[in-house]
């Protein structure tokens, strides 16, 4: 199984990476950090498989050429994708009457575009082979604003909007496309916050709920995957 991973060398995208690696999946990863890359990599590769492999690129997802670059190395490696898992993303806190200029393009940017334009690149290769699986890392700010979600709340929205499109197109070609939809999960952008361990989900419950979808029958999709705190969201 070849699953290409975005944001892979931290959170929930490491939590993914990690479970699907276990299993057997050969993957393609990216993150800003060659470093974090490489670290990754190595660790990872202890525990190999025969066959397994990593293809590891260094780019920041909200520009277009890097995260292009990460597509074409990719279909000059592989010639099927059995996964594609559009998880990077950026949070910025702030109110759209105060928020800071330019924050809005910079998370449309980072958290749709980037989904978006690597997605395009990789579907003929989904197309030729008439199946495949299509995640998009929402949120429950997907779904419901909040205060102080400004921008974020607009790219997490449209995030899920290009989801539901990609499912209506793509249906007919065999192939799935889950929105996963996640609350507040234990990850950098929580570190040092003030808060029981199980106040929040952790990032291989995420993870969990990703390879579970993968398991149904050609015939079935999960189409949105909906996952909060027991306690609700903060």
């Amino acid at each position: 199984m070849n699953v290409v991973i975005t944001g892979a060398t931290k959170g929930l995208g490491r939590a993914i990476a990690t479970l699907l690696f276990d299993h057997g999946a050969s993957l393609a990863i990216c993150s800003r950090h060659q470093e974090d890359l490489d670290d990754m990599k190595q660790s990872l590769l202890e525990t190999a498989q025969s066959g397994q492999t990593i293809i590891a690129y260094r780019c920041d997802v909200s520009k277009r050429d890097e995260i292009d670059g990460f597509g074409r190395l990719i279909l000059s490696k592989w010639n099927h994708i059995d996964v594609l898992i559009n998880n990077a993303g950026v949070f910025m806190p702030g109110a759209l009457i105060d928020e800071e200029d330019g924050q809005l393009q910079m998370m449309m940017d980072t958290n749709l575009y980037s989904a978006y334009h690597l997605t395009r690149t990789l579907l003929p290769v989904f197309v030729g082979q008439q199946k495949g699986h299509i995640f998009n890392m929402c949120s429950v700010a997907s779904i419901k604003a909040y205060p102080n979600g400004g921008s974020y709340c607009i790219s997490k929205f449209a995030l899920l909007g290009f989801t539901k499109v990609l499912r209506e197109e793509l249906k007919a070609q065999g192939i799935k496309v889950t929105a996963l939809l996640p609350g507040a999960t234990w990850s950098d952008s929580w570190s040092g916050i003030d808060l029981p361990e199980e106040r929040l989900m952790q990032a291989h419950d995420i993870a969990i709920a990703v390879w579970q979808a993968l398991q149904m029958s050609p015939a079935a999709v999960v189409e949105e995957i909906i996952i909060r705190p027991q306690l609700g969201d903060l």
